[in-house]
């Protein structure tokens, strides 16, 4: 695998998936501080959320691909994050999306997750990868089988059950 230490830049319709800067932090700490973020190891501190920022930096810099930051392109917005996760003691790759408040409902979240999930199969060889679920959180649910995701298998992260979402490998050059 090549070594990506800065995320390329996408561009969607209505979003540029690109790497972090610091003025992303605050749409990112408030995210992170609110309920909102429940079913991704939040509500947390500013802290942890800096801290949480920084782990999205490095990696880029240890697994050569990670989550990009989502930026609405007319209104130059922080909309979310989307990407590619593999912490330690995770089973494979992960699909994963935030979407921020005052974004949601729009389709950015597939949008985004359609763009970045084929740049990692015709980029870094991540293909067919799987998306981590809390079975109560519905809207990812629906999310993951608009993509095309199927339901594989109850699982565990961070010590609490799961599901895992299965999506399909794609043909890709």
């Amino acid at each position: 695998m090549t070594i990506t230490p800065h995320a390329p830049t996408i561009y969607t319709a209505d979003l540029i998936l690109r790497g972090y800067v610091e003025s992303d932090f605050d749409a990112f700490a408030a995210f992170g501080g609110s309920e909102r973020s429940k079913f991704v190891g939040g509500p947390q501190s500013q802290w942890d959320s800096w801290r949480a920022f920084l782990a999205g930096i490095g990696h880029w810099m240890l697994r050569g691909y990670g989550m990009w930051m989502v930026e609405h392109r007319s209104s130059g917005e922080t909309a979310g994050r989307v990407g590619m996760i593999n912490n330690k003691g995770w089973d494979e790759p992960e699909l994963g999306w935030h979407i921020y408040d005052g974004f949601e409902g729009k389709g950015y979240a597939y949008q985004a997750s359609i763009a970045a999930r084929d740049h990692a199969a015709r980029y870094f060889g991540l293909n067919g990868v799987i998306s981590y679920i809390d079975p109560a959180n519905t809207r990812s649910v629906a999310l993951a089988r608009r993509l095309g995701a199927g339901f594989e298998r109850v699982g565990q992260l961070l010590g609490k059950p799961c599901h895992i979402y299965r999506h399909p490998t794609l043909g890709v050059a």
